[in-house]
């Protein structure tokens, strides 16, 4: 379905799977991928890095409400979502909620590949039994620190605690205790816990790769916040502006998100949002924490031949000045129009609005979790 090969990953070939011969060890992985964060970037890093091609399954609208609630996104926001995501080799809609050989045997797969967490149907059963006692079932590390659950409560709070480390917000201290958690204590998988970002993740995420002679290279800046379809959409457009794009994205920091977005923006720290925005296949180059106006120093340190905006309204700089001002005085300004409508606050709407259904949805998810934890742990006693 994707004819870009996933950028990175390979390795791990027939060690991971698959007798003799060179036949391409094929990887399955699947999920809701509803609000598609770093964190399922990472895992789809992480499994593509086991094999060879990664086909992605992703669940369909009724399926998931019928298991988890009503998801943010539709799922064909979601299936967009997944397949820009630039580890992803092939994604298949409409993907079955319980893993089942059937469907790995369908796709040609190998084994399926899940994080360390556990997903469960609406009958509390592990969703993943069926590959996992046949020996198709590889696991992957969970990325810490970020969770669905934890940026649908940022939302419903509005606080600005997560922007830095600082722990003095009692709302969202108290929302960290409360939101992703049952009555009756903490699950390690939906809790919340606060990200940090290492060299390391960044180096894991980045391409690596160097503009080329007969590359044009053209510049994006925005918040990027909630890297969502809205974004990819606009990305997509950029990228069919050159026969050989090379795509830089600068990210603003957040302080200068919160002044031109207002409220509680960003949702998403700036290391947050440089994960989302380079796990993305049209992106080559992240600038962490990029000037709000483009500058000439910019543009020739890059030597940028392109800058794009979005249909989005462009804030003043707080000099009042046109931030775009240097690459339209070149010659080199261009409006994009993505053909989406969807922004961030129409996310965050989205949210709000379906606020006590979110809330009872992740207490379920909670109260399942524990209640298998417990059994696990009871299993473990009685054979000590």
């Amino acid at each position: 379905m994707l004819r870009n090969g996933a950028a990175g990953g390979g390795g791990g070939g027939a060690a991971a799977g698959g007798g003799g011969g060179h036949r391409p060890v094929r990887v399955w992985c699947d999920g809701c991928y509803d609000m598609v964060h770093y964190g399922h970037s990472n895992q789809l890093r992480q499994a593509r890095a086991m094999g060879d091609y990664l086909i992605v399954g992703v669940h369909t609208d009724e399926e998931i409400s019928k298991h988890k609630g009503p998801p943010v996104f539709t799922q064909e926001e979601r299936y967009k979502m997944v397949q820009a995501i630039k580890w992803v080799d092939e994604i298949a809609p409409g993907a079955p909620y319980v893993t089942t050989l059937e469907t790995l045997d369908k796709y040609s797969c190998d084994f399926c590949v899940h994080g360390d967490d556990i997903t469960l149907t609406i009958d509390g059963k592990d969703t993943y039994e069926e590959v996992k006692t046949a020996g198709r079932y590889r696991e992957c590390k969970r990325t810490q620190g970020v969770s669905t659950t934890d940026l649908v409560g940022r939302m419903l709070l509005m606080t600005k605690a997560h922007h830095s480390n600082i722990d003095e917000d009692l709302d969202y201290r108290k929302h960290t205790d409360n939101f992703g958690k049952g009555p009756k204590g903490h699950s390690p998988w939906t809790g919340v816990s606060q990200f940090l970002q290492t060299s390391q993740k960044i180096i894991q995420f980045a391409s690596g790769k160097e503009p080329e002679p007969g590359d044009t290279i053209i510049y994006v800046a925005g918040a990027f916040d909630l890297f969502h379809v809205g974004h990819v959409d606009f990305l997509a457009k950029v990228h069919q502006l050159a026969e050989k794009p090379y795509i830089i994205a600068g990210l603003h920091f957040d302080q200068e998100v919160n002044r031109y977005k207002g409220k509680n923006y960003p949702i998403m720290n700036i290391h947050e949002r440089t994960l989302s925005v380079l796990a993305c296949r049209y992106v080559s180059e992240v600038v962490i924490g990029a000037p709000y106006a483009v500058t000439a120093d910019l543009l020739d340190h890059f030597k940028v031949t392109l800058v794009c905006h979005g249909m989005t309204e462009v804030v003043p700089d707080k000099d009042g000045s046109d931030p775009y001002e240097e690459p339209k005085r070149r010659g080199i300004f261009q409006l994009v129009d993505s053909g989406s409508n969807l922004t961030t606050d129409l996310i965050v709407q989205r949210i709000i609005k379906n606020r006590l259904e979110f809330e009872a949805r992740n207490q379920k998810k909670e109260a399942k979790e524990l209640a298998v934890l417990e059994a696990m742990r009871r299993l473990e006693e009685e054979k000590h």
